[in-house]
């Protein structure tokens, strides 16, 4: 067994023993089934879960995530004395840790959505855009969890940077963009607006789910934007383009972090 696999598998079952994963399995089970049994509606339902994967799992990636790299940094420096490469530990670190997220996401929520298809008619495509967007926000800001943890010593001061960022990006970076629309709104600024949903995976994830629907209100500046000048189709695959980058681009400054560290 590779070393990244054996790391893996160590992370994966440290993860496990602390029942967070199942915590968080049973949240979106009993979320997810609450709302298609009271609402009786597939899509109202995953605008609802939307609204949950936006807010619950960027916070639950960045503080389980980074708990994680600083109870095994004594782990994970015995690992360095023997003679293993430094990106196979940080990588079996990062997916064992990222990959349970992002499993636990997909089966709490689609289980119920798959329950409730033998009975009704659903949407797949929706329901499968939506629990892409949640697996890849799980991966991103798992990595975002542990590029951070690198960067900073202390676990307070990283963990305040963690729920800055988190934040930042729900909440923040929506006001920001709304105040440039309104200050620019004289302005050709279709390209810029476009631009700034980019480098904010929450707003991608939206994007790539509200895009499997018609409904232009629900879609907001940045989703309306994405859909006329894009279409339906590419306007989702440059969403889902940009989201697979956001994974790469933490999970590639956090290898470079881990291999210039002095564990």
């Amino acid at each position: 067994m590779s070393t990244s696999l054996k790391v893996m598998k160590y992370a994966f079952f440290d993860l496990m023993r602390s029942r967070w994963v199942l915590i968080y399995t049973l949240f979106f089970l009993a979320a997810t089934g609450g709302l298609l049994y009271f609402g009786d509606d597939a899509a109202q339902a995953v605008l609802s879960t939307l609204n949950l994967v936006l807010l619950i799992i960027p916070l639950v990636a960045l503080m389980l995530g980074m708990n994680h790299y600083y109870y095994t940094r004594d782990f994970v420096q015995l690992i360095l004395t023997q003679p293993v490469s430094r990106p196979s530990v940080f990588l079996g670190q990062y997916a064992g840790v990222a990959l349970p997220l992002a499993t636990a996401f997909v089966v709490g929520t689609g289980v119920p959505f798959v329950v409730y298809s033998l009975t009704h008619r659903i949407d797949a495509g929706l329901v499968l855009s939506l629990l892409g967007a949640g697996a890849l926000v799980s991966l991103v800001f798992t990595a975002l969890a542990f590029w951070l943890g690198l960067a900073n010593e202390e676990r307070a001061r990283a963990l305040g940077l963690a729920l800055g960022v988190w934040l930042a990006l729900t909440v923040v970076y929506d006001g920001l963009v709304l105040y440039f629309i309104v200050l620019a709104q004289a302005y050709p600024i279709e390209g810029a607006v476009m631009a700034a949903s980019v480098l904010n995976p929450i707003d991608l994830s939206r994007i790539l789910v509200l895009m499997r629907l018609d409904a232009a209100a629900l879609m907001g500046y940045t989703g309306a934007l994405f859909s006329t000048f894009l279409g339906s189709t590419t306007g989702a695959l440059v969403a889902l383009a940009a989201l697979v980058v956001w994974v790469a681009a933490p999970v590639g400054f956090g290898l470079l972090a881990f291999r210039r560290k002095n564990f």
